[in-house]
């Protein structure tokens, strides 16, 4: 419904703010540090710092528009954002929800925490070594593009999508301090369908996505600025499905659960041409998973597992020549504030949580990863974090 939900018959100014601080330790410290003014291991960081224009601007529009603050990179830019149109149509036999979503990230519209956009894990360490390579619906395009995407929910079980995406350019991403990876050519189409079946005692859901995307490369111009370059491009065909279950009977007992599968096929005219792939035709695969348990809203515990692999590719990913990386996390957390009866509610929200990644493979490898004597296991990450919404 566009962010139009009203409680109460105050008018409030929809603004939030959320901040995260966190602590990150890597099994063996990284080569090199992560970023400036970081050392290169147990580095403690104001992650991030938030703010929000979030809820209804008339009956049936709405906006959730964020700004960000991160130390790693010392910018404050522009984040995910979305602007809703949202009505209602009923007739005899059916209901049905139908609106247009201007937003930044394909996926961004979704309303299951199943897509790239809102998936588990929900903040994770920024300053530790990632995945070598993973389809470019799981946030390549994230901040870069506009897209318009008109989307109908009917009889609170049908859900269908489709927008078309477009880059923004190098030089408005620079005025928000947004990366700019590659210029989109023509347009990105995006469609979503789920379906979901109401329980007595919760829902399940089942759904598809699919994203295609012919991207460019990119250059430095003489300020240093990333700009595109003119000639070929790469072409991204991205396919998934997913599936979600919570129960929600209304004791003090939550369980919910969710899983992603992406395909990839890639096309790399524009990477191959210039001497940066070593095959022309490409595949990528990935696998999210995760389950939660809550007590209270108070006590939860969280387990995922996270897999992608594809082609073998030397001129890509280096050494080995494997994209492939497996790895498993562990969360606990705490919601002391942030419920209905909890102290300054519901202002003050408050978790603590306590997380632990380890893999089992990191580029195709489980030991000597890099070529220097790194091992997977040397990834392995702790992170604690202090996660305060007002």
């Amino acid at each position: 419904m566009g962010y139009t939900l009203k409680a109460g018959s105050d008018t409030k100014v929809p603004l939030a703010l959320m901040v995260i601080e966190s602590y990150t330790h890597t099994a063996k410290a990284q080569t090199s540090p992560p970023a400036n003014g970081f050392d290169t291991n147990n580095n403690t960081q104001l992650q991030q710092a938030s703010v929000f224009l979030a809820g209804r601007i008339t009956d049936h529009l709405g906006v959730l528009a964020q700004a960000t603050y991160q130390e790693s990179s010392g910018l404050f830019g522009w984040d995910n954002s979305d602007l809703r149109y949202a009505r209602t149509l009923t007739t005899s036999s059916h209901s049905a929800i139908w609106g247009v979503s201007l937003n930044n990230n394909p996926s961004l519209s979704d309303v299951f925490n199943t897509s790239p956009a809102w998936q588990f894990p929900y903040t994770s360490s920024n300053i530790t070594p990632a995945a070598p390579a993973v389809p470019i619906l799981m946030g390549a395009l994230a901040q870069q593009a506009v897209g318009l995407d008109a989307y109908t929910q009917i009889d609170g079980a049908l859900y269908v999508e489709g927008g078309v995406y477009r880059t923004l350019s190098p030089a408005f991403l620079h005025d928000v301090n947004a990366s700019y990876g590659g210029r989109v050519a023509g347009v990105a189409p995006y469609a979503r369908i789920a379906y979901t079946w109401n329980l007595e005692n919760g829902n399940i859901e089942l759904g598809g996505l699919s994203f295609d995307a012919r991207r460019g490369l990119t250059g430095t111009n003489v300020a240093g600025q990333t700009v595109a370059v003119a000639g070929p491009t790469d072409s991204f065909h991205d396919l998934g499905v997913d599936a979600s279950y919570q129960l929600l009977n209304g004791s003090d007992h939550i369980i919910t659960a969710s899983a992603l599968y992406l395909h990839e096929r890639e096309r790399l005219d524009a990477t191959y041409a210039s001497g940066g792939s070593s095959n022309l035709h490409d595949t990528l695969h990935a696998v999210n998973i995760d389950a939660s348990y809550w007590y209270k809203n108070t006590w939860g515990a969280t387990l995922g597992v996270s897999s992608s692999d594809g082609s073998n590719d030397v001129i890509r990913y280096g050494n080995n020549g494997s994209p492939n990386t497996d790895s498993r996390m562990v969360e606990l957390d705490w919601n002391p504030f942030g419920k209905a009866d909890s102290w300054e509610a519901p202002f003050a929200n408050l978790r603590l949580g306590l997380q632990y990644t380890w893999y089992t493979k990191f580029a195709g490898l489980v030991h000597n990863i890099d070529g220097a004597g790194r091992n997977a296991a040397d990834n392995d990450t702790l992170y604690l974090y202090m996660w305060v919404a007002i």
